[in-house]
This record gives C-alpha cells, structure tokens and sequence, in this order.
C-alpha cells in the first residue's frame, strides 16, 4: 500500500478504535499534566496517524494503548521505526513527569524486535527505573500479547528552576 492510496483509504475506511484499557488500570489525564506538548503523538484523538489513550496500572506505571494509522507508515503495511520512537518519547517522558519528575529527553534508545502491523492497537508499558541526581532512567516495551515490537530505554534529565 502506498502512502497516497493509504490515506485514501484511511479517509473512508479507518473507524473508531477501542482503546480501552485493562479493568485493573485507571484512566490518566495526560494533557492535564503537561499541556499542549502533547501535539506531536497525542494531538488527533481522531487523527489517521496515531491514536493515543494514557493510563496508570496498580502500580501507578504509566500504560499507554496507542493506535498506528496509516500515515505512520514504513515498511509496506507497518509502522515506521521513527513513528514508534516518537511515540517512545512521548511516552516514556510523560511516565517521568506523571512519577513526578519535571523532566526533558536527554537520550532514546529504542530497539526494534518485530514488525508493527498497522491499524493495531497495541500497549506501551512504562517503569521508572531509577533516578539519581538529575538523572531519571525510564524504560518501556511496545507490545501486544506475547509479541513485543520494541523496547525503549529514556534517559530523562530533571529540568532546573531558576
């Protein structure tokens, strides 16, 4: 599928998508925490390139069911590397900043395991791993079921106030 008969068809044929989450989960008011810096990802809950619905488990981690639209396109019929690490770096920055951390990226590691069908809702899982100094390790996993797309690791750095 090309990207231009892709959106052709995401026109008229991509409906809602249930990005409900798991009975144990809650729902996070994402926007709420950080403003409008969710645009990139989150900006078109409606939109044909990614549909985003945040989360916080028992654990109070992060989660997040994201939907890859056609306009995510790379490989023919699958995400493209770049849109999922955006998506990690939406992600797993938010998941600092919800554990209370005013945070910005300072690296992104992803590595990528499997091709990401698109049209899929899948989960992204986030933990806080650490956090030293200014320094806060966040990792997460795109997966769905068994099956893990990637694995991304965000070195986040506390932003200083003057």
């Amino acid at each position: 599928m090309t990207k231009a008969t892709a959106k052709k068809v995401c026109t008229t044929l991509c409906p809602p998508v249930d990005l409900s989450g798991e009975a144990s989960w809650t729902d996070f008011d994402a926007p709420a925490l950080v403003g409008e810096s969710l645009r990139f990802v989150s900006g078109e809950p409606d939109g044909n390139r990614f549909r985003v619905r945040y989360y916080r488990d028992g654990e109070q981690q992060l989660k997040a069911r994201i939907w890859f639209g056609p306009e995510t396109e790379g490989p023919p019929g699958h995400a493209h590397g770049g849109s999922m690490a955006a998506v990690f770096d939406e992600v797993l920055g938010l998941a600092a900043w919800a554990a209370g951390y005013s945070i910005v990226v300072g690296n992104l590691n992803v590595s990528f395991r499997n091709l990401l069908p698109l049209q899929q809702v899948v989960t992204l899982e986030s933990r806080v791993i650490s956090a030293e100094g200014r320094k806060i390790m966040v990792h997460g996993r795109i997966c769905s079921g068994e099956t893990v797309y990637a694995e991304g690791e965000c070195l986040c750095i506390t932003i200083v106030k003057k």
